[in-house]
């Protein structure tokens, strides 16, 4: 049956069965049915086979088009959910006002369709891929549902009849099962070869994958049969193994088995190979993962220790099995649905994309989404382990995020799952695996015998990231509550998640090189931070998230104990007793941070007791010494201690602090050292700070000590880092009592008193909580309304340099005044300079407001109270030890001892200032006098601060070096004083005997705890430092008589800074300021400081007033040494000469400034001297020019000519002038379009190409004017230099092998004084100024004299001032130009005749060169001279010397007499078609271009032209511009107004003074031009529509004048170029007249300002009727049959608006969703890089292979071709504009800016975007003036591949 059936067609085989199917007894169908398929689908055939696919659609459809079946079976779909799924690089959206989950994306139609005007939501480029979250409530709130899921569409649509979809419930199984059956088949275990042939397999099932999508696309219905299918367990039962006599199925079965056999975490290899492993560290470790190991006796771990000491250096892998939880984790699989099986088998095949869209596809279906959330966690350890192999991490990465992303954001379903399969278990369990495979032994501390194990940093799995996907699922889990509750509530999860972070406790440790510079310098310190923050810091932020409140105290208990746990254990494996290990330190102490926060977070929101958390004493010790070493340590890295490690070092110090990472870094570690200082004792708290920075032996009263630890030059800046570091922690408040809204503020300050910040780099600077569902999310009000609270907006301006700004935010003035906080700038900053930085700028805010005009200090700042649980903190300013280190450092800056500075005096005096602010409350009472005996152990005799200021110090004993000036000294006379007193002074009370001390008391502590005395041992290195002072020879006891207290010395400095004795009178103290004293430099710091202490104690006011009464200038010791002079003498030459480098900065900017102001484009009414080259003052020398290169000034002369350095360019600016005033509007939408046909460069090329169809050609080419698409266009700098020292200046440039931004092979150079970009030389003409005037005079001939004499000049071609037979090396500069300006545009752009190369068109190119640079000066002027003077476009022109280059070219060709235009100009002649060789007649006069005509006469008479013949030759032309006007006109008439006006002019012939009037003429014209008849009737037929208006004679006038307007203002800018004429600015209306007057149409004598008419100006040299009548008889003489052809001839329309560039739509993605899914017009594919020319609206492919011709890219050759190698691209998917111009390329920025003033490229944010119409403004000015080479300074060669 089964052969026959395939034989019948498919259809009428599908709709038999079907109907067999549908009795009640189907048994037959089914039979006929399974056979069929068995035929159909044998997994033996090639699965890229497409029939038995044809096959399936038919039976599906059962008898039906699949396409009918498909849409009937859409229209039972009742998904409320979108589910689009989408893959890497989509555009989707994410909104986080409607978002529940972080997670949430829309795709761009229901994003579209939704309301979310004012919400906070961007565009995003999908890394991953995704799929849409609209309809599902769990994770968006309903509001933003679009219209299409909004309505519940599940209730109306009609239950599905049951025959539709029987074909598929019994036909999709089978399907299914080929498809796992040829999966099976073409799986090998990878190995190098065979991923390429599981590549081959996916190909093959392409096809049949790609339908099972399409079915899930089909809708709700559908999506239940599939889900039924995949998850039915007894279908796959049945077909899984195959029946029994198919042998085929067997063997497939086998397969799919040993696939599994390899898929639990302890697989086989490795449960063989774990013996032979282990090591001494394993079983430690074990026990660092908590008791399980212990509680178990396992038998592995005694194994391991017999095999302990045999392979101690090598790696080892430790072995967690036995600690695990739940051994079914560790298992192997056992699938019992199809959904398991292909999912296990995606796996396997490492995600293909297919089969990942079709298994997310389906997810809108509910019991599929839980039933396949169950199976990916069922093989979540699988999926790791396979990642963990692939060698296509990053990709798989993607893929598994992709689908985990859908499963997890959903609270409800990740709750469901966390119950019923152990989630959280199998997440840590596998994140335990994951690591365990790199772990080594940590080298921290004691590098022997550690027992504790790290991470290798190294390793792949760290440096690829490869466990991001399983740590981006742990922290989404982590986000809801429910889950977390349960994770919190477990304690065995707990204890494995702490031991999980002990792995990267100590990583990736540093150890400082002390000899050689390290040979290589790893970069695994990347790979560590972003290990620390992604595994460890951001679930701990997940985790906080949840206990926020007081009910989840007992959380936050658990946590800490379990912390306190594994550190205590983390001490006893890296064997640490109480010292550091010298010259280490690791950035990474993730248990110090979880203890660190979860203490701040319990104290600060749970109202938790501190006590109740912390440890005993001798483990606070333990816990503050590492974070302690890391401070020290980047004191020590900025020092350059560490600078032999690299620049990795530097890098890993920046890490630390920066943005991402400073509040799960050093805040936490800091707020831990604030937590131990509170708690611990102060002096040994201080005494260990001092020692962990090295600089105890620093801190003498000597002036020479040594320093076993630090050079000299490293003792300040450690000194300046451990006083620094004592301020921070006494003033930082972050964790201390500040609220969100206080951090925030604070934060903000400090970043942008750093510099201004854009809205998006303050949002990424300011450290937010790495989980954004929590505490304050940037883009939240409260950081908006923070934001305006403190800081002012600058919009975007625009320099007239063109670097463009965006807007910034800048603090407000009374931020600086009140807010600013220097420590909290020093806190944040990355690089040390932007503190500098935030001083000047502070520095400048006192200035400019005038509270202070020095060099300030960092200002005081009053800190917030202190949370009552720290005010043990405040202890730390009250101790005798921090008063020592005070006093000694008051006195030794005193006595300007070396290495003391101005930021040791700021801190020392920050730290009294928050001494003095903050009292502690239990000190005894401050008057109280102590008794001296109970105080003999120290120098003071109270810990108050107060107290302690007044205290005098007589003696001190100090140990110096036998060489110091000190040793030579007397020994003290015996004072009055008792022995017993003196002694006593004397007593060591140095800060050596701190650390004595600090020593007893800890030795104490840890023999309290019954330890063991060995373990006290202290390490061998420090042993030799600390030894008693008296054993090291050198060293000699003396004894120092100081007799000063703290008061006394703030006194003295504060002479000594305002160098003035008695600088305090008593008076001051009567009235201090507090106001006033609040900014200043350390002067006002000292007085602030006294005048607190006297209000605040009656017996300091008393001392200050004694001081101040008997103070005596400082005495230094007698024997200062000669080198502490030499230091101080250096400080002062360092500082005067920053003053001089300071003044010869400010001096050269000053003319930097006031150079680039007449170099630049920046308007100055002078026009430079190198311009007006023929006007020049002196009346009778030669022209002088300045050579920029030699420096020498001259004349050009024939054998040394001068050069203007000028930039030639093509340009089609003019060729896009159109019509109509308003920009071209860019097409977003398929119904707009752009019409080129109405362009300037259209309308000419049509004109010329008419002409040439029926005109002789070499008139045709003398007719017109090219250049308007490709002319070339010449400007200068205006910097002339002779044309030889340009030639050395090349070959400098082309020897230079720096490399330029352009190329010396092409002639391009930058003009070496103002660095302008040019590419040739303009040779300048030798002449007299005085000849030029002799040419000027003004002449008083008759005009027929004149006629004669200008036609006489034409015939003498030949003659020329530089006589042409020898050839000088002017003439050949001028040949070489001209050879230049050919090169300039394409060949396209200069052959329009009908053989190329012949000298008529080599002579249009050329006057069409002068046209072009006349027409575009007058577009820069605006389009019309009515603002005369000279504009900023004419100091760039050079039309002056360009003319003669052209003439001196023109002479070569004569203009034949018979044909020259100047007799029919000015002459009645006869006709003249007998001669004509050629059968085509020439151009009427009609139809020529006037301003043409004008060009080609001056450039073909002899140079230089007098005054008197141009004006002769302007007059002339302007009757036939006239004529063209009137004729022009008369087409537009009506019938019946013709025969009007021809009535009215011929009544006026008769009458007086004819020849100017327009009437008459007009009427003669007609009547001359009605002689063909047809003319006329052409217009008629098409419309008297055309002029809707009734001609008055004003409109007339009026049109009359706007026709001959671009004429007059052509002749009079040439005029000035040529004679130096000045142009007269004046009112738009009386441009007519002005410019007629200053041409000379119309006598002087009329009243200026009169109203000129255009017919007044009218000059005839002969009969005006003849001579009209002669003109109007070549248009009638033409062939009746061209009458169209001659009617758009005598049309024409010299007026053009200025260019423009299209009109853009206000917001960027009205652009941005029509052009990036469209598909280029060439290729037909959607591009890559699709972008748009903003002159004609080319949609074009960038950088796309697909459109390249002759290897060059599309948009390349869209420029040549659009703007003549210029092109001005908006680039769809990066926002921003891209410049080509010829060779080069550069990003010009972006014109469409977001709210806050900012570009977006490349659409990061995906933040709306708006026009900026003052960006865009610029962009055009800068294309219309050519001068993107000027502006744009980051210019690359783009090799055409754009």
């Amino acid at each position: 049956m089964a052969a026959s059936t395939q034989r019948r067609d498919k259809k009428t085989t599908a709709a038999l069965l079907k109907t067999e199917l549908a009795r009640t007894d189907n048994s037959s169908g089914v039979r006929g049915l399974q056979e069929l398929l068995d035929a159909v689908l044998s997994p033996e055939e090639s699965a890229a086979d497409a029939e038995a696919l044809d096959w399936c659609k038919h039976l599906l459809a059962g008898g039906d088009s699949f396409e009918d079946f498909c849409k009937t079976v859409r229209s039972y779909d009742n998904a409320a959910l979108c589910g689009l799924v989408w893959t890497a690089n989509f555009v989707a959206y994410r909104c986080r006002t409607c978002g529940i989950s972080p997670c949430m994306s829309l795709c761009a139609e229901c994003f579209n369709h939704g309301d979310h005007t004012g919400h906070d939501f961007n565009m995003f480029r999908s890394q991953a891929g995704g799929a849409c979250d609209c309809g599902d409530s769990n994770v968006m709130r309903e509001s933003g549902f679009c219209r299409r899921h909004r309505l519940k569409t599940g209730e109306d649509v009609p239950s599905v009849p049951r025959e539709l979809l029987l074909m598929s419930e019994m036909v999709l199984p089978r399907f299914i099962i080929c498809i796992i059956q040829h999966l099976r088949d073409g799986y090998a275990e990878p190995d190098g070869s065979s991923e390429r042939d599981l590549q081959k397999v996916l190909q093959q099932l392409e096809l049949h994958i790609s339908f099972l999508e399409e079915l899930t696309k089909m809708g709700g219905a559908m999506r239940t049969v599939l889900t039924k299918i995949l998850t039915n367990q007894q279908t796959f039962r049945e077909l899984s193994m195959g029946q029994e006599e198919n042998v085929y199925a067997k063997r497939n079965y086998e397969k799919y088995l040993s696939a599994l056999r390899s898929s639990g975490l302890a697989s086989v290899e490795e449960k063989g190979a774990s013996a032979d492993s282990g090591s001494g560290g394993g079983a430690a470790a074990l026990g660092s993962l908590g008791a399980t190991a212990a509680a178990s006796p396992d038998p592995s771990s005694k194994e391991e220790d017999q095999y302990g000491g045999q392979n101690v250096g090598q790696r080892k892998r430790v072995k967690l099995t036995s600690s695990t939880k739940d051994p079914s984790i560790m298992d192997t699989l056992k699938h019992k649905c199809f959904l398991e099986e292909l999912l296990f088998w995606t796996i396997k095949y490492e995600f293909p994309q297919k089969m990942v869209t079709f298994l997310l596809n389906m997810l809108p279906d509910q019991d599929y989404k839980i039933t396949f959330t169950k199976t990916f966690v069922q093989h979540y350890a699988f999926i790791m382990k396979t990642l963990m192999k692939s060698h296509e991490s990053d990709t798989m990465s993607n893929r598994i995020v992709h689908i985990s992303v859908q499963l997890f954001s959903n609270e409800e379903l990740a709750r469901h799952v966390t119950e019923e399969c152990q989630l959280l278990d199998v997440m840590v369990t596998v994140l335990l695996y994951m690591m365990e495979s790199c772990l080594i032994r940590s080298e921290l501390q004691d590098e022997q015998n550690s027992h504790h194990v790290v991470v290798n940093c190294g390793e792949a799995l760290l440096k690829n990231n490869t466990y991001w996907p399983l740590v981006s699922d742990f922290i989404n889990i982590l986000s809801h509550q429910s889950v977390a509750k349960r994770f919190l509530e477990d304690h065995s999860l707990l204890m494995l998640w702490m031991s999980f972070v002990s792995f990267f406790q100590g990583m990736n440790l540093n150890k400082r090189e002390l000899n050689e510079h390290v040979e290589f310098e790893s970069q695994t310190y990347y790979a560590a931070f972003a290990a620390e923050l992604e595994a460890c810091a951001q679930p701990m932020w997940g985790l906080l998230t949840h206990c926020k409140v007081k009910e989840t105290q007992d959380y936050t208990k658990t946590v800490v104990r379990y912390c306190l746990d594994a550190l205590q254990i983390w001490f006893d494996n890296i064997g640490f007793v109480d010292e550091p290990a010298p010259n280490q330190v690791t950035f990474h102490l993730p248990l110090h941070r979880y203890y660190a926060m979860f203490l701040s977070k319990g104290v600060k929101c749970q109202g938790l007791d501190l006590d109740s958390l912390l440890p005993d004493q001798e483990t606070l010790m333990k816990i503050m010494v590492h974070p302690l070493q890391i401070q020290a340590s980047l004191s020590e890295i900025h020092s350059n201690m560490w600078v032999r490690n690299g620049l990795q070092i530097k890098g890993q110090a920046m890490t630390y602090v920066q943005s991402h990472f400073c509040n799960s870094m050093i805040d936490p570690d800091i707020y831990l050292l604030q937590v131990c200082a509170s708690q611990l004792d102060p002096d040994y708290f201080i005494s260990s700070v001092f020692e962990r920075f090295k600089v105890v032996d620093l801190l003498t009263m000597a002036s020479q000590h040594q320093n076993n630890a630090l050079d000299s030059e490293q003792e300040r800046p450690m000194l300046e880092g451990a006083l620094t570091f004592l301020v921070i922690l006494c003033s930082l408040r972050l964790h201390l009592g500040m609220s969100d809204d206080e951090i925030l503020r604070a934060e903000m300050v400090s970043q942008l008193c750093m510099n201004d910040r854009t809205h998006s780099a303050l949002l990424d600077l300011i450290p937010e909580n790495p989980n954004p569902k929590s505490g304050i999310v940037p883009g939240s009000c409260s950081f908006e309304e923070m934001l305006s609270a403190v800081a002012d907006f600058k919009a975007p301006v625009f320099e007239p340099g063109g670097s463009m700004q965006q807007g910034m935010y800048t603090p407000k003035a009374e931020v600086w005044e009140k807010e600013f906080d220097p420590i909290m700038v020093i806190l944040r900053t990355v690089y040390r300079r932007d503190v500098q930085s935030a001083m000047d700028r502070y520095s400048a805010f006192l200035k400019q407001s005038g509270i202070h005009s020095g060099n300030p200090w960092p200002p005081y700042k009053e800190r917030t109270a202190l949370h009552p649980c720290y005010e043990g903190l405040v202890r730390l300013l009250h101790c005798k030890t921090l008063h020592i280190v005070i006093f000694t450092l008051l006195y030794k800056i005193w006595m300007d001892h070396q290495n003391m500075s101005e930021h040791v005096l700021c801190m020392v005096l920050y730290l009294i200032e928050l001494g003095l602010d903050s009292q502690v409350q239990d000190g005894p009472g401050e008057e109280v006098p102590c008794i001296e005996e109970n105080c003999h152990d120290s120098w003071f005799p109270s810990t108050n601060l107060l107290a302690n200021l007044h205290h005098v110090i007589n003696y001190v004993r100090v140990r110096v070096p036998e060489t110091a000036p000190e040793v030579k000294r007397e020994p003290p006379p015996s004072t009055s004083e008792d022995t017993s007193t003196f002694s006593q002074n004397l007593r060591e009370a140095q800060v050596f005997s701190l650390v004595a001390e600090r020593r007893k008391k800890f030795q104490e502590i840890i023999n309290r705890s019954s330890r063991e005395a060995s373990q006290a041992v202290r390490p061998k290195s420090s042993a030799s430092r600390w030894l008693p002072p008296g054993t090291q020879p050198q060293l000699v006891t003396e004894i120092l008589e100081i007799r000063e207290s703290m008061l006394s010395l703030l006194v003295k400095l504060h002479q000594k800074l305002s160098a003035r004795q008695n600088s305090l009178s008593d008076v001051w103290l009567e009235q201090p300021h507090a106001e006033r004293l609040a900014h200043g430099d350390g002067i006002t710091a000292i007085e602030r400081i006294l005048a607190k202490a006297a209000t605040r104690s009656r017996q300091s006011k008393r001392c200050i007033q004694e001081i101040c009464g008997k103070v005596c200038p400082p005495v230094p010791p007698k024997k200062s040494s000669p080198s502490d002079k030499k230091t101080m003498d250096k400080e002062e030459r360092r500082q005067r000469a920053r003053e001089r480098q300071q003044k010869l900065l400010a001096e050269f900017a000053s003319r930097q400034k006031s150079f680039m102001e007449t170099a630049m484009d920046v308007e100055s009414p002078e026009a430079d001297t190198a311009m007006d080259l023929g006007a020049s003052e002196q009346p009778d020398c030669e022209v002088l020019y300045d050579c920029v290169i030699c420096g020498q000034s001259g004349s050009s002369t024939d054998d040394r000519p001068f050069g203007l350095v000028v930039l030639l360019q093509a340009s089609s600016v003019l060729g896009h002038r159109s019509r109509n005033d308003q920009p071209k509007r860019l097409p977003t939408s398929d119904e707009e379009h752009i019409y080129p046909e109405d362009t300037c460069g259209a309308a000419c090329d049509v004109r010329l190409t008419l002409l040439q169809r029926f005109f002789k050609e070499s008139s045709c080419l003398q007719s017109v004017s090219i250049g308007w698409d490709g002319g070339v266009y010449v400007q200068t700098c205006g910097h002339t230099l002779h044309i030889d020292c340009h030639k050395s200046y090349m070959e400098s440039l082309r020897n230079d092998q720096v490399l330029q931004g352009f190329s010396v092979d092409k002639g391009e150079f930058t003009c070496p004084l103002c660095r302008q970009f040019a590419n040739s030389v303009l040779p300048c003409r030798p002449g007299q100024v005085t000849e030029a005037g002799a040419w000027h005079a003004p002449c008083h001939k008759p005009a027929h004299v004149l006629v004669k004499e200008v036609e006489d000049l034409q015939d003498q071609l030949g003659i020329f001032p530089v006589s042409f037979t020898t050839e000088t090396n002017l003439s050949k500069e001028m040949e070489s130009v001209i050879k230049d300006i050919k090169n300039t545009t394409q060949k396209k752009y200069m052959d329009y005749g009908r053989n190329p190369g012949s000298p008529d068109n080599d002579f249009l190119f050329m006057y069409s060169v002068a046209r072009t640079n006349l027409e575009l000066e007058l577009v820069h002027r605006g389009g019309n001279l009515c603002c005369g003077g000279a504009s900023a476009a004419a100091k760039r022109s050079c039309l002056n010397q360009l003319f003669h280059v052209l003439a001196m070219h023109m002479r070569l060709y004569s203009i034949d007499s018979a044909y020259n235009p100047w007799t029919r100009l000015t002459q009645v002649t006869h006709s003249r078609e007998s001669e004509c060789g050629d059968d085509r007649p020439e151009v009427p006069m009609l139809f020529r271009d006037v301003p043409s005509l004008l060009i080609i006469f001056v450039l073909t008479m002899p140079q230089p032209l007098r005054k008197e013949h141009f004006t002769c030759v302007v007059k002339v032309l302007y009757p036939l511009l006239y004529t063209q006007a009137l004729a022009a006109l008369s087409i537009k008439f009506t019938p019946e107004e013709r025969r009007a006006w021809l009535a009215s002019g011929a009544h006026q012939k008769s009458g007086f003074n004819t020849e100017t009037s327009w009437e008459a003429l007009l009427s003669h014209l007609v009547s001359e031009l009605s002689a063909a008849k047809t003319l006329y009737e052409v217009k008629a037929e098409e419309g008297s529509t055309l002029s809707s208006t009734v001609w008055t004679p004003q409109s007339i006038e009026l049109t009359l004048q706007q026709f001959c307007l671009p004429y007059l203002r052509l002749s009079c800018l040439l005029q000035h170029h040529l004679y130096g004429d000045g142009l007269t600015g004046c009112l738009n209306e009386e441009e007519f007249s002005v410019l007629s007057a200053c041409l000379g149409l119309v006598s002087p004598a009329a009243q200026p300002g009169s109203q000129v008419s255009s017919a007044s100006c009218l000059e005839w040299p002969v009969n005006p009727f003849a001579l009209l009548s002669q003109w109007c008889s070549e248009v009638t003489s033409l062939p009746e049959s061209q009458a169209e052809q001659t009617v758009t001839l005598v049309v024409q329309d010299p007026r053009w608006e200025a260019p423009r560039l299209l009109h853009l739509p206000d917001n960027y993605n009205t652009i941005f969703q029509y052009y990036h899914r469209k598909a280029c017009t060439a290729c037909s594919k959607v591009p890559k890089d699709p972008a748009l020319c903003l002159v004609c609206g080319a949609f074009v492919c960038l950088k796309g292979a697909c459109c390249k011709q002759q290897g060059i890219c599309e948009c390349v050759l869209h420029s040549q071709h659009c703007g003549a190698a210029t092109g001005i691209f908006l680039l769809i998917n990066a926002s921003v504009i891209i410049i080509i111009r010829g060779h080069r390329f550069c990003l010009w920025g972006s014109v469409y800016l977001d709210a806050h003033g900012e570009e977006d490229r490349d659409l990061r944010r995906g933040k709306p975007l708006f026009l900026c119409e003052e960006r865009y403004r610029v962009l055009e000015q800068q294309w219309v003036s050519h001068t993107f080479d000027h502006i744009n300074k980051r210019w690359g060669p783009h090799y055409n591949g754009l």
